[in-house]
C-alpha cells in the first residue's frame, strides 16, 4: 500500500470520526439491555431504539407474530435504505485508490528524495511537496474517504441492533429451528461464515500485497461475531447473517459498477 502522508491524514481523520461517534452516542445508554418502551429516557433510546422496536413489532404483527421473519424483513429494509450511502462511500474509495495509483510514481520519487532525512526541515519540505502533488492532481485524501455516510448509518445500525436486544417479545418466539431468545449452536457459525465470505468479497480485484495487508483485520469481524453470537440470543446472529448476506450483494454490485479491476477478476 502507499506510504505517503495520506495515512497521516487518514489516522487523524479516523480519530475525528471516532470522537464524533462517541459524542453522538454518549447519551444513548446503549449498554443497557433493559426492555425498551416509549417512557424510556434518553434521546437515542427514545428516537432510535424504541422506534425500531415499534417497527419490528408492527412488521411481526403483519406476519401473524413471526418475529424471526420480521427481523429478516426489517434488516433488509434498513440495509436497502442505507445502500445509496454505502455505494457512495465505496465509489469514493475506488476513486481514491485509482487516483493514488496515478500519483504513486511521483509520490515514490518524493519519498526517495527525503529517505533517511529525519530532521524537522526535511520532513516539512516533504510534506509540502506531497501536498503540492495532491493539489496538482486535485486529490483530497480526507474528502475522498467518504466517512460522512459511515457517520450517518452508524447510529441507525446501532439503534436497530439494540432494538432487537431490548424488545422482550422477540425472546418469546421461535424461527426456523431455533428460539429467538435463546443461544443456538448453528446460527453463530452461519453468521461468522457469511461475514468471512463478505470479507473475501471485499478482496476481489485487490493486488496480492493489499490482500495480505487486509488479511488479519478482515478476520476480526467474523471471529468477533461468532464469539459474541455463541453467548447471545439467536435473534442477533440471525440479524448479522441477513445483514452480512446483503453486504456481499452490495459489495459485488459496487465492484461491478465502480471497480475497473472487477471485470477481469473472478476469484473470491
Amino acid at each position: 500500500m502507499f506510504k505517503a502522508s495520506v495515512f497521516t491524514f487518514r489516522k487523524k481523520y479516523s480519530i475525528l470520526v471516532l470522537i464524533s461517534l462517541i459524542v453522538v452516542l454518549s447519551g444513548c445508554q446503549a449498554a443497557s439491555n433493559e426492555p425498551i418502551d416509549p417512557e424510556t429516557a434518553g434521546f437515542f433510546d427514545l428516537y432510535f431504539v424504541n422506534t425500531f422496536s415499534i417497527i419490528i413489532k408492527s412488521v411481526a404483527s403483519f406476519f401473524h407474530g413471526n418475529y424471526g421473519l420480521s427481523i429478516v424483513v426489517v434488516t433488509l429494509i434498513v440495509r436497502l435504505a442505507l445502500m445509496p450511502l454505502m455505494l457512495k462511500q465505496q465509489k469514493g474509495s475506488y476513486k481514491m485508490r485509482d487516483k493514488m495509483s496515478t500519483i504513486k510514481p511521483e509520490l515514490d520519487d518524493i519519498q526517495a528524495k527525503y529517505k533517511g532525512k529525519k530532521d524537522k526541515d526535511s520532513q516539512k519540505k516533504m510534506q509540502q511537496e506531497t501536498m503540492e502533488l495532491y493539489q496538482k492532481h486535485q486529490f483530497n485524501p480526507i474528502a475522498s474517504m467518504g466517512c460522512l455516510p459511515m457517520i450517518i448509518q452508524f447510529p441507525i445500525l446501532i439503534g436497530f441492533y439494540y432494538a432487537i436486544r431490548r424488545t422482550p417479545e422477540i425472546a418469546e418466539h421461535s424461527f426456523l429451528w431455533f428460539n429467538l431468545g435463546q443461544t443456538d449452536l448453528v446460527m453463530p457459525l452461519i453468521a461468522a461464515g457469511i461475514y468471512f465470505l463478505q470479507f473475501k468479497t471485499t478482496q476481489i480485484g485487490l493486488e496480492p500485497q493489499q490482500r495480505k495487508q487486509m488479511a488479519i483485520m478482515g478476520l476480526i469481524s467474523p471471529i468477533m461475531i461468532g464469539m459474541v453470537s455463541f453467548n447471545a440470543p439467536a435473534a442477533l446472529p440471525l440479524y448479522w447473517a441477513v445483514g452480512g448476506t446483503f453486504l456481499i450483494f452490495q459489495q459485488l454490485l459496487s465492484k461491478k459498477l465502480y471497480s475497473p479491476s472487477f471485470a477481469t477478476t473472478s476469484k473470491i
